[in-house]
């Protein structure tokens, strides 16, 4: 018997995203990107989830074989389906013919959820992957499985990606012990990007649209039946339907699809009255881009917290001394029986894993799909190559020396990371441009040898196609190896330059000595001059030196 079983166990993630707001996913068309790719991120973020890369080798199975299904977010044990007869090759979230699969949870109506069903939304992807070849193909086999065996999660918006073509697809429900779910599944305009962030983002769709939409046969009919619409069908709207807008929905995620916007579009102040809650028309499901869009300007883009926007986080007195551009959870707090929020950006610290999906329709899919993967808060870690038809997973992306959420190891690039970025964060703007430095130069690095990279590893695919994918499982080992070992020798570097607050002088890049060799006097940097005003307003003459 065999068994589909997510590898983090111990992740413990909540169903309903009003408290957590995990997830972000961006998209571009192929002829919205720089070289014709079709390009897709997700942002896998939750407290409790161990990052790692996930592999599911192509195998055949006997008639009859079953599958123990497990929660993705919590491990526990589900139910059994019938095992396909051909499973393809996962690794992380794409598959051996470049179809990748990325989600973002929007819960909707708790009442929808199905606690009798067999299928949940991340054994739904990790199925899909390994029983499908493209994204109209992986749409049937997911809503063919909830429909045989029901859906066991919440609310759902997926990103189903091949070389050619991207859709949004859009799950939810039909309450206990009902089989099936509603859904709608729009495709992405190839010149077009689109995004979404934990809400329901498909309002009104072309149903007779057939080659860019499809949807379940009772969409309408059961919002009707249970109470959620009653206008004519033209005006169905599913997001308003199965997931109502809230403060949080509008504020914590579709504020994040604004920022990608406003990051490519000319539209972002158009659009910024909907997230100020000044005005309810919603944003269009997608857009054309004012240029081309690069895999590294969406690597990037998963970095961001609202720079240099009406939204951004790092100027504020909460940033603290040093500008940092993280909040600590909860989103909401109270104070003196006021409610209050934080921003909820793209970047956060709490993200298990991010990755950034390439998938090229003009290259074999041994060397078409790359799976730009990284472990933790993508603004503070390295994106490494995994080419999709990689069959060995790196020893650091994996549970090495037991390692997971709760027990630390220097060889899993999960821990490294997390130890270099809580360095970091209590004093930003001090150490981040040594961060920066070589996280830009690792990842040009990469960039600039992919072209002779899969020059050779099409040479070798002409002639032996598995020395090519042993050549493509062995540069994604070794790039992601070197990266681990590199960022910790860069934590080795940050706690020597900038122990016990102060920062220690550098010298044709070493550490400078005096003229007797030993350790150079250090530099006191102090409080920037901005929140020595404010200390000094909150504390009074409390400090004040006597004249």
């Amino acid at each position: 018997m065999m068994k589909i079983k997510r590898l983090t166990m111990a992740a413990l993630l909540l169903a309903a995203t009003t408290e957590t707001f995990p997830c972000t996913n961006l998209i571009v068309g192929k002829n919205a990107s720089a070289d014709g790719s079709t390009i897709v991120s997700y942002s896998a973020d939750s407290y409790g989830l161990f990052g790692e890369l996930y592999h599911y080798p192509a195998a055949t199975y006997r008639r009859g074989t079953l599958v123990d299904i497990y929660e993705w977010d919590t491990g526990k044990y589900l139910g059994q389906i019938e095992q396909a007869r051909q499973t393809y090759n996962v690794i992380g979230n794409m598959n051996e013919y470049q179809l990748t699969i990325g989600e973002t949870t929007f819960g909707g109506r708790p009442e929808l959820t199905d606690s009798l069903g067999i299928i949940d939304y991340g054994s739904l992807i990790y199925l899909g992957l390994q029983r499908a070849r493209t994204a109209r193909e992986a749409i049937k086999v997911m809503t063919d499985l909830v429909q045989e065996y029901g859906y066991y999660s919440g609310g759902e918006s997926f990103t189903i990606a091949d070389p050619n073509e991207v859709w949004i697809m859009e799950m939810i429900g039909k309450g206990p012990g009902v089989r099936g779910a509603v859904w709608v599944a729009v495709r992405v305009p190839d010149d077009c990007i689109a995004a979404h962030a934990n809400q329901s983002r498909i309002h009104r769709f072309d149903m007779d649209d057939k080659d860019n939409c499809m949807y379940s046969s009772d969409v309408i009919s059961f919002a009707r039946e249970k109470g959620y619409f009653d206008g004519v069908n033209k005006d169905f709207s599913f997001a308003d339907a199965y997931s109502p807008l809230d403060f949080g929905m509008r504020r914590f995620c579709e504020a994040r699809v604004w920022s990608f916007y406003n990051m490519f579009t000319d539209r972002g102040k158009e659009f910024l009255p909907y997230i100020e809650g000044k005005t309810d028309e919603p944003m269009p499901l997608y857009l054309r881009p004012n240029r081309k869009i690069s895999v590294q300007d969406i690597k990037n883009a998963m970095r961001d917290h609202y720079e240099n926007t009406p939204l951004d986080i790092s100027q504020d007195f909460g940033a603290g001394p040093y500008h940092t551009p993280y909040r600590l959870s909860p989103l909401e707090f109270e104070v003196n029986g006021q409610k209050y929020f934080n921003e909820r950006p793209i970047s956060t610290q709490q993200a298990g894993f991010v990755f950034v999906a390439q998938m090229r329709a003009f290259l074999p899919d041994a060397v078409g799909g790359v799976l730009w993967f990284t472990t933790d808060d993508a603004n503070l870690s390295v994106f490494t190559p995994v080419y999709c038809c990689t069959d060995r997973v790196p020893t650091c992306y994996t549970r090495v020396d037991g390692a997971d959420y709760i027990t630390f190891s220097w060889n899993s690039s999960f821990w490294v990371f997390n130890w270099v970025a809580n360095m970091v964060y209590p004093r930003y703007d001090l150490m981040i441009d040594d961060v920066r430095a070589l996280q830009t130069e690792m990842e040009e690095t990469f960039n600039q040898a992919q072209e002779g990279v899969e020059s050779a590893a099409m040479k070798l695919l002409s002639t032996d196609p598995a020395k090519a994918k042993a050549f493509l499982t062995n540069y994604t080992n070794l790039t992601a190896q070197s990266t681990h070992d590199a960022w910790k020798r860069l934590g080795e570097y940050l706690v020597v330059k900038y122990n016990d607050g102060v920062v220690k002088r550098m010298k044709n890049g070493k550490f400078e000595r005096n003229s007797i060799g030993q350790p150079a006097g250090v530099i006191r940097p102090g409080y920037p001059k901005e929140f020595l005003e404010e200390y000094v307003k909150q504390t009074g003459d409390r400090y004040k030196i006597p004249e």
